[in-house]
């Protein structure tokens, strides 16, 4: 998920049940089941075996992909096997289904288009069978049909009405699939002619049988499309043709500015896409078409031309910081303008903590003039509109509000319909930000400033100690199931922030004394709560004192954890020049960033990619996480890691930029700058963004610039008596 404390709140939310399901989806996201690999050898969701003598093409034991013969480019699924007496296979093409992004397809049929070199007769053709989430797996058919034959060197759009997938001598069992759930397509051995047979397969879809052809008007062309080149790669945008069928947009783009060929293929719902030239000094031209589910495509738009030069590192930076933005300004939720959860994942939604980071990001674009201040200020004003008619409790907001309505999603179950006081800290810091950097006395930022105060003023943090006399606030309150969850709020870890904020309080403040029993807690509790998620002793009374590859730990459980642990309560909170009585957070920050990268040097578990170029371990999609290595470590860097360490790590950080963007850009670079993560190891490269990971990067940048947000959030007027409070000095002590 997110957070580490976030799996664990997944883990006690889930003894309720599992969360509703996805609001809202996009017809890319209804229809699709394969459209296109990012990896290029073998296909990550799919799965294949082969019991001898027949034989499957495998990759790493996956889908082969192919680039030589496609429907939707770049590439297309190949499947090449023999059928042999006594042998069998089988290959699964699994719909990417992941945290988020929960799949609720429509239509009658399973669509795919199919290409055979030499052709293929029905008896010699694949059985298919398809499963559901439910667990249930149709029947076998055959991938063509009885008395039908694939032709030769010709894409074929084929058919295969879920209907049609029924025993063929009935059936004891009166389970039905549900192809809204649709889960996997599973290939499987056929007949045993014992011929050696190829076929490729592309743009795997739900659809309905009887509009296979198209329906309606055939899309429009895109217009306005325009061509930015980068250092190495170029941001093509354009604006959509406005139809209801648009399932894609097909890039096609020449190097001679005259023959253009097939380049890409992208989202109807988007209009952005990133070319890879690879290097600066290059110059391509583009075109765009508007293709329907049925692969009609519009006419190409105007031809838009640009070129790659070379970028030092303060454009690198820039282009960075401006890229990972736009997740929160092309993509933000259009009713609500806050950030998405997760993306490709539910379009409504928006998640509280990641729009407060993505506030700060708004402040930093608008500093860069990545957008001008008065659209600046025109945003945060729609988000806190409608954060004033949301649902908030006790003053406190949910983890996830429905960007339509503002009403709270109980996301995680039944449990988790109320308040979410980290969540709500993550968007007070950046309002805090934003109120101290829209002071110009117009009329939009005299309200985005009152409505700030407002919210500051209301949230009742005094309330999350659930009693007058408790050492310890907590996380949720729920207006049906009050404390069920009861989850304490116990560092060393991403909450930090919480405290600062509930000591500030200028009207339901708590005492200070809670940073050090609650926060820094040395209670028989807030010792179990370490051990329990760290599975250590080491740091579990928040204090560490022990090293790991020579590098001091003052704070922290085992090495220290993830790094948004270093990131999410320091994006405002400025830790440099200060010290409270455990550490100079600054310090201990930085040398929470190197023992990463000194395990990565090491690399123990010998995973591909690592070393002092590729090092960051954080909480994300397909992320083992930071808590303890090398058992946690699964071979997956999260991008953001390393990048958002930049103010403690600026030297080794820089090198991990430099290497992700140039050698690694193609795989892990999109319209909204870096993925979330990747995996060499096991060839895991997925076009996916979150909300709490892609704003730190622009965030901590700007801080190590130029320190401008942590300056902002250190200006608002209750920070500094807080810090008094809990006993914060001055320490200039060297931090790097």
């Amino acid at each position: 998920m997110k957070t580490s404390f976030a799996w664990i709140v997944v883990w006690l939310l889930s003894v309720a049940g599992s969360g509703p399901q996805i609001l809202a989806q996009t017809l890319f996201d209804r229809a699709v089941v394969f459209e296109n690999s990012l990896a290029d050898r073998g296909y990550f969701h799919s799965e294949g075996s082969v019991v001898a003598p027949s034989t499957l093409e495998l990759s790493e034991g996956r889908f082969p992909v192919h680039t030589q013969h496609v429907v939707t480019a770049p590439n297309a699924l190949r499947l090449k096997w023999k059928s042999a007496r006594g042998g069998d296979w089988r290959m699964v093409l699994k719909a990417p289904a992941r945290y988020g992004r929960r799949f609720s397809y429509e239509g009658d049929a399973l669509l795919l288009w199919a290409y055979s070199e030499r052709g293929l007769k029905s008896d010699a053709s694949p059985l298919v069978s398809v499963q559901d989430s439910a667990g249930f797996s149709t029947p076998t058919i055959r991938l063509v049909a009885r008395g039908a034959e694939l032709p030769a060197r010709t894409w074929t759009r084929l058919r295969l009405p879920f209907s049609g997938f029924a025993a063929p001598f009935g059936s004891t069992d009166d389970s039905r699939l549900d192809p809204k759930k649709l889960v996997s397509v599973t290939f499987v051995q056929g007949l045993d002619d014992a011929g050696d047979h190829l076929l490729y397969l592309d743009s795997v879809q739900v659809g309905n049988a009887a509009e296979a052809e198209g329906v309606g008007q055939v899309p429009s062309a895109p217009a306005a499309l325009t061509a930015q080149g980068a250092d190495s790669h170029v941001d093509l945008r354009w604006a959509g043709s406005g139809a209801s069928n648009v399932l894609t947009y097909r890039i096609e783009r020449s190097m001679d500015g005259r023959e253009f060929q097939p380049l890409g293929t992208q989202a109807g719902h988007l209009n952005r896409y990133v070319d890879w030239l690879g290097a600066p000094g290059r110059t391509a031209w583009y075109r765009v078409r508007a293709a329907d589910a049925a692969g009609r495509m519009s006419e190409p738009s105007a031809v838009a031309q640009a070129s790659t030069r070379k970028f030092g590192d303060d454009d690198l930076l820039s282009m960075v910081q401006e890229a990972c933005f736009r997740y929160y300004w092309d993509s933000a939720h259009p009713n609500a303008g806050m950030a998405l959860e997760i993306l490709p994942g539910d379009p409504d939604l928006v998640a509280v903590g990641s729009s407060g980071f993505g506030v700060m990001a708004l402040v930093v674009a608008a500093e860069r003039q990545f957008v001008t201040r008065r659209e600046a200020a025109e945003r945060l004003l729609k988000i806190v509109r409608f954060l004033g008619g949301a649902d908030r409790f006790h003053g406190v907001w949910p983890h996830f509000l429905d960007g339509r309505t503002g009403r709270v999603i109980p996301y995680f179950g039944k449990y988790d319909n109320g308040a979410d006081l980290v969540e709500t800290a993550f968007l007070m810091q950046g309002l805090l930000v934003a109120r101290q950097y829209f002071d110009r006395d117009t009329a939009e930022e005299r309200e985005i400033r009152g409505a700030i105060t407002g919210f500051w003023n209301e949230v009742e943090w005094d309330w999350f100690r659930k009693t007058p006399d408790s050492e310890v606030l907590y996380w949720h309150w729920s207006p049906d199931h009050t404390w069920h969850i009861s989850h304490p709020l116990v560092g060393w870890n991403e909450t930090m922030i919480v405290y600062l904020l509930a000591i500030a309080s200028p009207t339901h403040s708590v005492p200070a004394s809670l940073y050090h029993t609650g926060w820094a807690g040395q209670s028989e509790m807030a010792i179990r709560y370490r051990q329990g998620w760290g599975r250590t002793t080491e740091g579990d009374r928040y204090t560490n004192g022990g090293s790991y590859y020579g590098i001091p730990v003052e704070v922290g459980v085992g090495p220290g954890g993830e790094l948004f642990f270093t990131h999410f309560s320091f994006l405002g909170f400025d830790p440099r020049g200060k010290r409270d009585r455990y550490t100079n957070y600054a310090r201990n920050n930085r040398n929470l960033a190197l023992i990463q990268r000194a395990h990565a040097i090491a690399n123990p578990r010998r995973h591909a990619g690592y070393g002092a170029n590729c090092w960051g371990f954080s909480a994300g999609i397909h992320a083992g996480g930071g808590k303890a290595q090398p058992r946690d470590d699964n071979g997956t860097i999260q991008c953001h890691a390393a990048l958002a360490s930049m103010p403690y790590t600026p030297e080794e950080s820089m090198v991990v930029l430099r290497h992700f963007y140039r050698m690694l850009g193609a795989k892990i670079w999109g319209i909204h700058g870096f993925y979330d993560g990747f995996n060499q190891a096991e060839n895991w490269f997925e076009e996916v963004n979150m909300g709490l990971n892609q704003a730190p990067i622009v965030v901590m940048i700007e801080n190590h610039r130029t320190g401008l947000i942590w300056r902002l959030f250190m200006s608002n007027p209750e920070i500094k008596p807080m810090l008094d409070a809990i006993g914060f000095v001055p320490d200039e002590s060297r931090v790097r």
